[in-house]
């Protein structure tokens, strides 16, 4: 609990810096930063198949339900870095993007458009590209979006103020236009392989800060979060060869079907799909609590969800999963290619 609280009054600082406009790295400091991106940088030397193009999996899912109502399709968007792309699989049915949109399409019993404007190797600077991007779709903004990103801040030495004022900007952009936003905060990159010790526990630090300001700036812009600490967390940590990619840096297709049902339920709820109430289950552990101490704690336990409610409270819940089936896009929609993601490596 002490290292929760203090987790809580660093992620707010950092936000209510990212709010004015402030930098700021945090409780480490330049030196600890510096030496986790030496860490890193061997760690890339040691892993391999981190620099391929993710396979493309926009179109459309759920064709069959489109037989049995008029309603049209639902638009999701995704974006973020390589982790939103789905960079480590070679299949498109593989990626988040895909097992999110196949999940969504079973759920609402409706057709899903998926748009994937993610880059390997983004940083939250890139955002406002990639918002651009899904806005300036035919039919004008998604219904909903999924923003994975934070890894490559953090390796990059991106002021965390500065990556919480990014991200918030693009969830401000994307509510504005009137598409609901989830996003799956910074993983904890303390599980990955090739670093090793007391730099594991720099980068977990690092990351789970990080992830905590996110909440904070998303949450204070009417969107929800899910921790993705599970994405490189604790099950990655125990079964690093299931859940893991050949390369030992990005989430095998295992690893990215734990993690979208981790986010399924959240992206459900947020389009008022899902059957649980919105208010919390004491006895699973949930509650209305401070926006930064939710936060906090959301950031220890990766698939928990912070919502907002009334300022400066939050629901903490921790949502039931449920199975995604197989996607199997049944029509092609526009592809587009990474471009300059080509060749980068990272989340």
């Amino acid at each position: 609990m002490p290292m929760t609280m203090s987790r809580a009054r660093v992620a707010r600082r950092i936000a209510a810096a990212a709010a004015v406009g402030g930098g700021g790295i945090g409780l480490l400091g330049v030196a600890g930063v510096g030496l986790l991106l030496t860490e890193v940088r061997l760690a890339r030397r040691t892993v391999g198949g981190a620099s391929a193009v993710p396979p493309s999996a926009d179109g459309r899912y759920g064709s069959a339900f489109a037989h049995r109502t008029d309603r049209p399709p639902l638009r999701l968007g995704f974006l973020g870095d390589s982790t939103a792309a789905g960079q480590g699989v070679h299949r498109p049915s593989q990626t988040p993007g895909a097992l999110l949109a196949s999940g969504l399409a079973a759920v609402a019993e409706l057709p899903v458009d998926l748009r994937n404007v993610a880059l390997p190797g983004a940083r939250s600077d890139d955002l406002d590209r990639q918002v651009s991007l899904v806005l300036a779709e035919p039919g004008g903004a998604p219904d909903v979006a999924v923003i994975m990103i934070g890894a490559n801040d953090v390796t990059h030495r991106v002021p965390p103020a500065r990556s919480v004022r990014l991200l918030s900007d693009a969830v401000r952009r994307l509510r504005e236009a009137g598409c609901a936003v989830v996003v799956g905060t910074c993983p904890d990159l303390g599980t990955i392989e090739p670093v090793y010790q007391p730099l594991r526990w720099v980068a977990r630090r690092l990351s789970r800060q990080l992830a905590a300001a996110q909440t904070i700036g998303v949450v204070a812009h009417g969107a929800r979060t899910v921790s993705l600490g599970d994405l490189l967390g604790p099950e990655f940590e125990a079964h690093p060869r299931e859940l893991f990619g050949p390369d030992n840096y990005h989430p095998s297709a295992e690893g990215y079907a734990t993690a979208a049902m981790a986010v399924l339920p959240t992206l459900c709820a947020a389009l008022g799909l899902w059957p649980e109430e919105e208010h919390p289950e004491p006895h699973r552990r949930e509650g209305i609590l401070p926006v930064a101490e939710a936060a906090a704690q959301a950031a220890d336990e990766g698939g928990t969800e912070v919502t907002p409610t009334r300022t400066p409270w939050a629901l903490l819940k921790h949502r039931r999963r449920r199975q995604i089936p197989t996607p199997e896009p049944t029509e092609s929609a526009v592809r587009t290619s990474h471009g300059d993601g080509v060749g980068r490596s990272g989340p």
